[in-house]
């Protein structure tokens, strides 16, 4: 059975044509039923397909040279949204043409147009941007929000909640994944009326498909004890940076250690498959593909800077978001929500 084909803004990235469609050609070796719209300028867009016979019956090529600019404004974005690649990519979604779309593309305008096109869903009031970060346990972690929405209250944290959790049942398997609200404690007078009131609306939910454990800091949220950290855009991308840099960091410092002394690099060549290890599991690239939860299809945003690997695991994530059906799971649970007295905060936009 194959899946509805993905649109692939050929032109977002640092890289662009090339390595967007280098890693669709990755993900289409692993899983042959993924077809691709590839929306971009033709001739580079053909020339990139020279070196990928495997896509050739698997494409369709959407003509278009204008580009979004990663320094350009949302505002200014979507102006152009009929004439981007970007614009146009996320069009196709609206208009039945594929089914997912994915963008390496200037974040912020992916948003504006992104919900623009696609509107939110049935009870939820906001998208929100999610991804999986790597832990120490079995299972990645998936944080939201990331950034979309910088100011939240309490129902766009309990909406959060209920769709990082129906995402969350389809990357780890879990029937109840442990969701907690990101604080600066886990005592449960701390944090923001905001925050508070979130905790309480979440612990009345009983019986929804996800366990709520109260607050987590940051600190744990790579530990491994938790399956879904619920944020405002604001702290959560604070949250997300540092913990990026703090991985460049301790990669760097090992890097630098290991070259200081001839006795270091012999060290090096002992332990390099334990630091190949870490590296494979701190680099970016192998958890890639963060998504905007809440819309009414799927959109996915891949890092400007990522590899081919990388940009096939964000077309993966799409896939498989297909597959799983994730804006139905998201329905549901927000239909169970309101069946429990919790009040209804939205009819989508």
């Amino acid at each position: 059975m194959s899946l509805p084909r993905i649109a692939i803004d050929a032109m977002g990235g640092d890289e662009g044509v090339r390595v967007m469609v280098d890693g669709a050609a990755e993900a289409r070796r692993h899983h042959d039923r993924f077809k691709f719209l590839l929306v971009g300028d033709e001739a580079r867009i053909k020339a990139a397909l020279e070196t990928h016979p495997n896509m050739r019956g698997a494409s369709e090529i959407l003509h278009c040279e204008d580009v979004v600019g990663g320094d350009e404004k949302p505002t200014q974005a979507l102006r152009r949204a009929k004439t981007t690649s970007m614009g146009l990519a996320v069009n196709a979604v609206k208009k039945g043409d594929a089914g997912a779309a994915v963008s390496g593309g200037n974040t912020g305008a992916l948003m504006a147009m992104s919900k623009l096109a696609l509107r939110t869903m049935p009870g939820i009031d906001r998208p929100a941007l999610a991804a999986l970060l790597p832990t120490l346990g079995d299972n990645d972690v998936i944080m939201l929000d990331l950034g979309a929405n910088t100011d939240c209250d309490a129902r766009n944290l309990v909406q959060f909640a209920i769709m990082g959790a129906a995402y969350s049942r389809i990357v780890t398997g879990r029937e109840a994944p442990r969701v907690r609200l990101l604080n600066i404690g886990t005592e449960d007078i701390k944090g923001t009326d905001q925050l508070q009131e979130a905790a309480a609306q979440l612990k009345a939910a009983t019986g929804l498909a996800m366990q709520f454990d109260g607050f987590v800091e940051a600190d744990k949220i790579n530990r491994g004890d938790v399956d879904v950290v619920v944020s405002d855009g604001f702290s959560g991308n604070i949250a997300l940076k540092a913990i990026e840099g703090a991985a460049r960091f301790v990669t760097d410092l090992l890097k630098d250690a290991f070259r200081s002394s001839f006795r270091s690099k012999v060290g090096f060549l002992i332990s390099r498959p334990a630091t190949e290890l870490l590296k494979h599991h701190l680099d970016p690239n192998n958890h890639n593909g963060a998504v905007f939860l809440g819309l009414n299809g799927v959109v996915v945003k891949s890092h400007g800077s990522a590899t081919a690997g990388g940009v096939a695991n964000a077309v993966k994530v799409a896939a498989r978001l297909l597959e799983e059906d994730l804006t139905q799971r998201i329905a549901s649970d927000m239909a169970a929500l309101h069946a429990r007295g919790i009040e209804r905060t939205g009819a989508g936009e």
